[in-house]
């Protein structure tokens, strides 16, 4: 956060910033999204919605996992959330009690654990790395049990932030099976769903009796502002969810809801867009061993670069300020992810205009 506030800060004084550090689409969300808005800004009341989402989409939801994956929930237990982080919300605050343990790999997205500590639940990092493609195993699940006791749940994302590495089919079904067997929740982010590279993604969906999915209508779809997501649950916990979205948030918005319908219309425009990210992808894995960044972690989906700066320097804080001071280049320092080794690795995200990541590597040649 606070590179990105010197960033819109330089940004704002008419410094040309190269925009690494932001994890989200640089494009608006495509046309059939903001024609329905449009709309439905002059047709519709916009009054709330149910606790669980338009009925509309939800069943789009629905079928959008037949389509994509040949299963999924039914439209019943999907629950229309505001945006991913109400879903994390949502499903931390069903599945665990004040005092649990929940298992996150390390790197990981900032917010898991953040989130479950202002709930009262204990977050165990296990950290992760080449040895294992940056994911948790089920060996690395049961050592993190024997040195800290048993989990309620274990957090998993494929594609993952920060590394963009992906849990293999294999890999995933036996953590699942893990976690059934021992009554584990297995929770798993899939917002970057759609934004994959060497390998589709496969879904948790529908797999398990304790298993959540989380996904949103951020990133592949270029909704970020929108705050729209979903969960798809086992029926068990739906209605235990419907009465706290209910009480936290009355509904999603309604205005995004609509608009998200025709979000399933826009695949075309969606794939062109992650063929942009691809080439972005290949501009910095080129060019950044040329500037002496060269140990980084398989980018298989998601909009990101995970490097090891150990050989640049011990200070990922300090290394990023001066890169955008110095060089007007923006990324993000490891430790927002990993608080024990994080000091020694960079995230760059790539999300942005193919131009810009070219910029970027020629003034980090320049800079380094």
């Amino acid at each position: 956060m606070d590179i990105m506030r010197d960033a819109n800060a330089l940004s704002a004084a008419g410094e040309d910033i190269m925009r690494l550090e932001v994890g989200q689409p640089a494009l608006a969300a495509p046309d059939e999204i903001r024609k329905a808005a449009a709309h439905a800004l002059e047709a519709d009341r916009l009054a709330y919605t149910d606790a669980l989402g338009m009925p509309a989409l939800k069943a789009r939801i629905a079928r959008h996992y037949q389509e994509t994956y040949g299963h999924g929930p039914d439209a019943a237990d999907v629950i229309v959330t505001p945006g991913s982080s109400g879903g994390f919300i949502l499903s931390f605050t069903a599945c665990f009690e004040t005092g649990d343990k929940v298992g996150l790999a390390e790197p990981g997205y900032p917010a898991y654990r953040n989130i479950l500590k202002a709930l009262g639940v204990e977050a165990v990092g296990i950290p992760v790395g080449p040895e294992t493609g940056w994911q948790l195993t089920v060996d690395l699940v049961q050592e993190a049990e024997k040195k800290h006791g048993p989990l309620a749940g274990i957090m998993v994302a494929s594609p993952a932030n920060p590394t963009g590495t992906m849990q293999s089919p294999e890999t995933l079904g036996a953590l699942i099976a893990d976690c059934e067997a021992h009554e584990r929740w297995f929770i798993s982010d899939e917002i970057y769903h759609g934004i994959t590279f060497n390998q589709r993604a496969v879904s948790a969906a529908g797999k398990g009796d304790h298993v959540i999915v989380v996904n949103s209508f951020s990133k592949y779809y270029c909704m970020t502002g929108w705050r729209l997501g979903w969960l798809a649950v086992p029926p068990r916990v739906t209605r235990t969810i419907e009465r706290l979205a209910q009480n936290l948030f009355i509904s999603a918005p309604s205005l995004s809801q609509i608009a998200a319908m025709a979000a399933f219309d826009a695949q075309p425009e969606l794939d062109r867009r992650v063929a942009g990210y691809a080439r972005n992808r290949n501009i910095l894995l080129e060019g950044l061993p040329e500037v002496g960044i060269t140990h980084i972690a398989p980018a298989d989906g998601a909009f990101y670069l995970y490097a090891d700066v150990s050989n640049l320097t011990d200070d990922a804080i300090g290394f990023c300020k001066r890169m955008l001071h110095e060089a007007k280049v923006a990324a993000t320092p490891g430790l927002d992810f990993d608080p024990v080794r994080g000091h020694k690795f960079v995230r760059f995200s790539y999300a942005g205009a193919e131009a810009d990541m070219a910029e970027a590597v020629r003034r980090l040649k320049a800079w380094l």
